[in-house]
């Protein structure tokens, strides 16, 4: 059963780059910056025992996973249950434009154009979190998304989603959970979803 997970957002993307929403498999690649990121990222990690790597569909997860895990035979899965949200209509075009959307609806409505509530992907992130902590490895490093990750973390302190996020998740920066940790959060995210409310701002 995992113990210990280190969840981190990909690095720098070309997609990041130019601020573009990017949902669809394969997706673009780490810049040169990016492949620096995934590799400090390996570095703060050399002392600690991983014995899974853990990626989604996405080419910019699967090659920070790459880089950070460079030098270690470590198995590595794709959990796709983690994949970034469905941006539908607003996916390939500018990122803030799926924001300026998302500040303004609720959490039960998927985005234009056949895309996902974040409603939807809470409970898709629970499920993928499911996955994780049944599987046999004690640790692993999971490789996602700046919206999962935040939503995993905060999850994890108890905190349901915020309409937006209020702070950027940092590229290639891990954060250490546990498996009681995991299992809250995916039990909250989990029950927000059947009944989502965004929490009020700070």
């Amino acid at each position: 059963m995992t113990e210990r997970v280190f969840l981190a957002r990909h690095a720098l993307a070309r997609s990041n780059e130019r601020g573009l929403a990017s949902y669809a498999a394969p997706g673009e690649g780490l810049t040169p910056e990016g492949i620096a990121q995934a590799r400090r990222l390996g570095g703060s990690l050399v002392g600690e025992e991983i014995a899974l790597g853990v990626a989604t569909e996405l080419r910019r997860t699967q090659e920070t996973l790459d880089a950070a895990l460079e030098g270690r035979y470590v198995p590595r899965i794709v959990v796709s249950e983690l994949n970034e949200i469905h941006f539908g209509s607003f996916d390939g075009g500018l990122l803030s434009a799926y924001r300026e959307w998302a500040g303004a609806e609720a959490p039960g409505l998927p985005a234009p154009g056949g895309g996902e509530s974040r409603a939807q992907a809470a409970a898709r992130y629970a499920t993928g979190l499911r996955l994780l902590l049944a599987r046999p490895e004690e640790s692993a490093l999971v490789i996602g998304h700046a919206l999962a990750v935040r939503y995993i973390v905060d999850a994890a302190e108890g905190l349901v989603p915020a309409p937006l996020m209020l702070a950027p998740v940092e590229h290639a920066l891990s954060h250490r959970l546990t498996a009681d940790e995991l299992e809250a959060a995916a039990e909250l995210l989990e029950e927000w979803s059947l009944d989502p409310r965004f929490r009020d701002p700070p």
